[in-house]
């Protein structure tokens, strides 16, 4: 075994302590991992650099969303999903939870890896190969949970989910650093309900979950 391999498994320890899972769904997670560098090759799902640490870096912080969603969630929705994270690793939770989760991605190379992988491990997903504005108006009032994981400024993701979220929706945010910044500049035209928790993978990252958004200008 050679030090990739066992920085590879040390990744996977640490990952699987921080947010433990089933066998059966780490078996899965299993196969999400091995396509993920497969596809890697050839259709860059992911940045570089984080492929050595895809255990903590993707498998983990996906995971930890799944704690934040309210009880009894069962439809999911998660926007450009690009290389599976988070929409594939909550899908494949899914799979022993109950429940679907359709995934909105516009790339059709990052479609194809999706729908693939959806296939090998059985995740209920459905995924979508269009941009969010137009997929967007058919989710209301068809889903529990949003999420978007390093997509977009909170501004914008509230835009995308505004009607979601009069709907009663929780969206479920992992943000970096600049948190505190982008919910200034989100407070000059929303009123949120909305918390923050800590992330598992990242000192400097939070998870936020808002469970109500409302325009400053709305009626």
């Amino acid at each position: 075994m050679n030090s990739v391999d066992n920085k590879d498994n040390s990744g996977r320890r640490t990952a699987l302590g921080l947010t433990p899972v089933s066998r059966e769904t780490v078996e899965r997670l299993d196969i999400l991992v091995a396509e993920l560098g497969r596809w890697q090759k050839a259709k860059n799902l992911v940045s570089e650099a984080t492929l050595a640490e895809v255990w903590t870096r993707h498998i983990a912080d996906s995971l930890q969303l799944f704690r934040h969603a309210p009880d009894g969630a069962r439809r999911w929705l998660d926007l450009g999903s690009g290389g599976g994270f988070p929409g594939l690793v909550l899908g494949i939770c899914l799979a022993e939870t109950g429940g679907h989760i359709d995934l909105v991605e516009s790339n059709a190379r990052k479609c194809a890896f999706l729908r693939h992988v959806a296939r090998l491990t059985g995740a209920p997903v459905t995924v979508h190969a269009e941009r969010i504005e137009q997929a967007m108006p058919r989710f209301v009032g068809k889903v529990d949970v949003v999420t978007a994981r390093a997509l977009a400024p909170l501004p914008q993701l509230l835009d995308w989910c505004k009607e979601l979220l009069r709907t009663g929706v929780t969206a479920v945010f992992p943000k970096g650093q600049h948190l505190d910044a982008e919910l200034t500049e989100a407070s000059k035209s929303w009123t949120l309900q909305a918390l923050t928790f800590p992330s598992v993978t990242d000192p400097a990252a939070r998870i936020l979950v808002i469970r109500e958004a409302q325009r400053r200008a709305d009626p």
